[in-house]
């Protein structure tokens, strides 16, 4: 079984179509009809996430702890104990491709970095998009680290401890302890996630306040 999971902070205008891009994913006929558990844990939410993303089919999680460490973390445990044997992590902002999931479990390595591409957005700048471009290296072997991208077998996962519960960079400590483990770990550009380009995001320290920093 792979597990797919999805933290979530007041996404009520963004969970269907994440959920809807992963249904996709999870028919994948690559993937031989092997069972999908989608979990979305919805954070603090004080708008109808929780009730839109029941729509589908996936499990969902309340909770209050405003972390999306802690978000990512009680996810992965749910699919793990239900028998996951990959963990892919999207983002409630973010619209994962039909190959996505059977890219992931095919990788060969315990776990997989892929890459992000900006959806379009009114609040950017041009000078912004162009300095973003400038910076971001859509390629295999890069080193970009995006839980909006991100999946490991549970066999890794459960060696390093799993994501910590940090209210950012919990991806890039799950990297950094799978590195320091000797896992191995695929930097694929593709498949490739369309992510939120909004400047005001969820997470301190995520996506958009690294947008917000940008200079060209």
């Amino acid at each position: 079984m792979i597990g797919v999971i999805v933290p979530a902070h007041n996404e009520a205008q963004r969970i269907a179509r994440c959920l809807r891009a992963i249904d996709i994913a999870a028919a994948d006929p690559r993937l031989s009809q092997e069972p999908v558990c989608v979990v979305v844990v919805a954070d603090a939410c004080t708008d109808e996430t929780a009730r839109i993303a029941r729509r589908f089919d996936c499990h969902v999680i309340e909770i209050t702890v405003r972390s999306v460490g802690a978000a990512r973390s009680i996810a992965a445990d749910y699919v793990l104990d239900r028998g996951a044997r990959w963990i892919a992590s999207t983002d409630a902002d973010s619209r994962v491709p039909p190959h996505w999931l059977s890219a992931q479990v095919n990788c060969g390595h315990d776990a997989v970095c892929g890459t992000v591409k900006l959806s379009a957005s009114r609040w950017l700048s041009t000078q912004q998009r162009i300095a973003y471009d400038d910076h971001y290296v859509h390629a295999d072997g890069h080193r970009h680290i995006h839980g909006a991208n991100l999946g490991v077998c549970a066999s890794a996962y459960r060696h390093v401890g799993g994501f910590p519960q940090l209210p950012a960079h919990e991806d890039v400590g799950l990297i950094a302890a799978l590195t320091k483990a000797s896992r191995s770990i695929a930097w694929h550009a593709d498949p490739c996630v369309v992510t939120s380009a909004r400047l005001s995001g969820r997470a301190p320290a995520g996506m958009s306040a690294f947008l917000r920093n940008l200079r060209s």
